[in-house]
């Protein structure tokens, strides 16, 4: 009875496994590809390979397909240039040429090519993959569309796939895009919220081709499979920094009007460099063959990334690349373009795990190489007594210890993960990827590839192959969701709008660039090592643009005068104030900083935040000059603005900011709660003589200054220290240091910025001390410094 009981379980477990099977193989079913572009350069070049690969992957796996290559050619003449791009498919290596021969015939037979121009040609297309169906007797699994066509036909294709061409119930439908996705955040916006008015979010694909790069795909797989080794070593107490590199030798002949639309950053930078930055940064989820989990955890490295600066970047240009524009796009003679072709960016992230390290994303046209890779160079401590030579060198604990994920090309010309043998022996999976034999002639950043665990895999696949196997098999990680594309955006349209006008330093291109684009960088700050001579007298082309212009020092109101374009003039700012603030501190062991409102000094707090870490904020004070009587947790708060854009980013102790006490005893600003009264014996307590070393102050384009107004004397004079006030706009009451308060400091700086305060800023240059019709004519520090920092825009309009 026993063994009848084990009988029948057996036999039940084998049926039960028998119908899963047939399940599985009922649930596979038919497949409709349909390539949107199909007789365009990237299909041509790479997408009928990798749909090939697909075909070869699959259908032994007992799915069945067919594959519609449609365009807007006419059906003879595309059919022709299809056939054409199908005959140069090739094998695997290993396969026999009969087999591979028989393999291509069929899916030479399994494709057929549309024209896809109007709505009834969309209804044919489905009609014709419906009756296939029909005919064969098959369950329709799903359709993928794959736009390798231009980003502006994305809406009116999808209009037509979702009106006319969407697959029935219980059929899954993907959606392939291809980069650029936007020009900048706005327009990626009204694309992701055109195409989103069509499809689902898990029914798009975009494309990055470089996370089908091998070695990129290896990044997360490899930190998942050495977790043990990397666990203590990935983070800001280990690694020196992180170098995120693509180099061309090409230029860009032949792709000038695209490059003129989008340029090197947008090219390559906001896309494929960033996403490998992420897969470096993010935290590791507990598994990493989970799409969700793997794309929310990059999600938050795109919001741990700091914001950029016009200082976070230079930029170059090939000599050759203007003539090039001209010749192609039929631009005049005098036409000098302004579009790079080399950048330089430094990115640094907000988290515990990389404060501080800096991650330098480099890529260029007509370079001395061509070469790809990600590095991870560790720091080393490591004191040598003994010479190198009487140690194995690989072994030596002095030499430069580094990861190498080597997308391809260069000396060694292959994918590769490299790690030094003075850190860890890596694992890699003895499937697909193999130990690299030693080349004793090969240097890969200057030591010997016997001194690195090298491995390649042991067959190398095309991205795109790779790509749409995930695409099939909805892997959804191996993309940029929506979020994640216009997180991206987010981080980098601020620093596009800055370089918009900025000229790139001009390089010969290849060898002949010498030093030219060797930069440096410190802090958050990054600048070109060389310094290019200046052209003081332009030639011949088109007006001067403000990167022609470096700081101008003058007089404005008998005050020192500080003129600049909007990045050099905050960057000379911050600098003046830590200058002023290490001064300070060095003779009294106190710097009391004193800080506006309103919009102009937000890029200065930024500034201050990401770029000046030798400042001393540890003694500091930090005091705010007005404060709009709001809540302190309001967003019109001054105080809310400068937490925000400054004091979550520095370490600055709690005890040392003095926001205005404008909320008590739960009321804003009444006289009774003695607001003003209770700041003005904090400043006294604290600040020797009542005199801040510095105080920051704005124009407004009525000539108030802090919260002191036109028409009104409250502040202007008198003995009281801080005051209430009334503005003109809401909100209308406001607590303000006093005129004479402001006049005690040692210095006084005016930032002014903007074409709007152009006309107060020609009318006050003007007047003589008249505070109650322009209060920012009485400032004049009793014995202090008055400096002006206004930019361009705002001194000449």
């Amino acid at each position: 009875m026993r063994c009848l009981g084990v009988w029948t379980m057996l036999t039940v477990a084998m049926c039960v496994a028998l119908l899963g099977c047939l399940q599985a193989q009922a649930l596979r079913g038919h497949v409709s590809v349909i390539l949107l572009g199909a007789t365009g350069d990237l299909a041509k070049k790479y997408l009928w390979q990798g749909l090939f690969q697909l075909f070869l992957d699959e259908a032994e796996q007992g799915h069945s397909f067919r594959f519609h290559g449609a365009a807007l050619t006419a059906p003879k003449q595309g059919q022709e240039l299809m056939v054409k791009a199908l005959e140069s498919l090739s094998c695997p290596e290993d396969m026999a040429p009969g087999r591979c021969a028989e393999l291509q015939a069929q899916f030479l037979q399994l494709s057929q090519y549309h024209q896809l121009k109007t709505t009834e040609d969309y209804q044919a297309l489905c009609a014709d993959i419906e009756a296939q169906v029909r005919q064969e007797g098959l369950r329709e699994a799903g359709r993928l569309f794959y736009f390798s066509v231009p980003p502006f036909t994305y809406a009116d294709i999808a209009r037509h796939i979702n009106s006319s061409c969407r697959p029935g119930p219980g059929t899954w439908l993907r959606v392939v895009l291809e980069k650029p996705f936007g020009h900048d955040h706005p327009s990626a916006q009204q694309l992701a919220t055109e195409l989103g008015s069509f499809f689902q979010e898990e029914e798009m694909y975009r494309v990055d081709h470089y996370l089908g790069k091998q070695a990129v795909a290896q990044i997360l797989p490899f930190r998942d499979q050495n977790r043990q080794a990397l666990d203590g070593l990935w983070n800001r107490h280990h690694v020196e920094r992180v170098e995120i590199i693509m180099k061309e030798t090409l230029d860009a002949e032949g792709r000038t009007s695209f490059y003129e639309e989008y340029g090197v950053i947008r090219d390559t930078l906001q896309n494929h460099l960033t996403e490998i930055l992420t897969l470096v940064a993010m935290e590791l989820p507990a598994n990493v063959s989970a799409s969700e989990a793997v794309l929310q955890h990059k999600l938050q490295a795109f919001r741990a990334l700091r914001s950029l600066h016009r200082g976070s970047a230079v930029v170059g240009q090939y000599l050759a690349y203007s003539e090039q524009v001209r010749r192609e796009l039929g631009k005049p003679d005098s036409f000098r373009s302004r579009t790079p072709t080399f950048a330089g960016v430094l990115v640094h992230l907000d988290n515990l795990r990389w404060e501080g390290v800096p991650f330098i994303l480099v890529s260029g046209k007509a370079l001395d190489e061509r070469v790809g890779y990600v590095r991870i160079l560790f720091k080393n401590r490591a004191f040598c007594a003994q010479s190198e030579e009487h140690r194995a060198p690989s072994q030596s604990p002095c030499r430069p210890r580094q990861i190498i994920f080597y997308i391809g090309h260069g000396p060694l010309g292959q994918p590769a993960v490299l790690v030094s043998k003075n850190l860890f022996r890596p694992f890699l999976p003895t499937k697909s990827w193999k130990e690299v034999e030693d080349r004793p002639s090969l240097q890969l950043f200057g030591q010997p590839l016997s001194d690195f665990y090298a491995f390649s895999p042991v067959r190398e696949q095309d991205a795109y192959s790779l790509l749409l196997s995930h695409i099939f098999h909805a892997r959804k990680e191996s993309f940029v969701p929506t979020e994640h594309l216009l997180a991206s955006w987010v981080f980098w349209t601020p620093l596009l709008d800055g370089l918009a006008k900025e000229v790139p330093r001009a390089y010969p291109g290849g060898a002949d660039n010498g030093r030219l684009l060797d930069f440096e960088f410190t802090g958050g700050h990054l600048a070109f090592s060389l310094q290019q001579p200046e052209q003081l007298v332009p030639g011949p082309g088109p007006a001067p643009q403000p990167s022609d212009f470096q700081v101008l020092g003058a007089r404005y109101r008998d005050s020192p005068l500080i003129s600049a374009w909007p990045e050099e003039l905050i960057s000379r700012l911050a600098s003046d104030i830590e200058a002023a603030a290490v001064q300070a501190v060095r003779h009294s062991g106190t710097f009391h900083l004193a800080l506006s409102g309103g919009s102009s000094p937000i890029a200065l707090f930024q500034q201050l935040a990401s770029g000046h870490y030798a400042f001393p904020w540890a003694h500091t004070h930090l005091w705010l000059v007005d404060e709009r009587c709001v809540p302190l947790s309001d967003p019109d708060s001054n105080f809310q603005s400068l937490q925000a854009h400054l004091l979550q980013h520095i370490r600055v102790p709690y005890y040392n900011i003095h926001p205005m006490p404008v909320h008590l005893h739960q009321r804003l600003c009444a006289k009774e709660d003695q607001g003003a009264e209770t700041y003005a014996s904090e400043i006294m307590a604290l600040v020797a003589n009542s005199s801040f070393d510095l105080v920051l102050l704005g124009m407004g384009t009525d000539g108030h200054t802090a919260s002191l107004f036109p028409q009104s004397p409250t502040g202007l004079d008198g003995e009281q220290l801080v005051v209430l006030t009334e503005s003109p706009s809401r909100p209308h009451q406001r607590m303000s240091l006093s005129l004479p308060l402001i006049n005690r400091a040692k210095k006084v700086a005016v930032l002014v910025m903007g074409r709007m305060k152009r006309e107060i800023t020609l009318l006050v240059s003007r007047v003589g001390w008249e505070p109650r019709k322009w209060p920012i004519s009485g400032v004049l520090p009793t014995s202090g410094q008055l400096v002006w920092y206004v930019d361009y825009e705002a001194l000449l309009g």
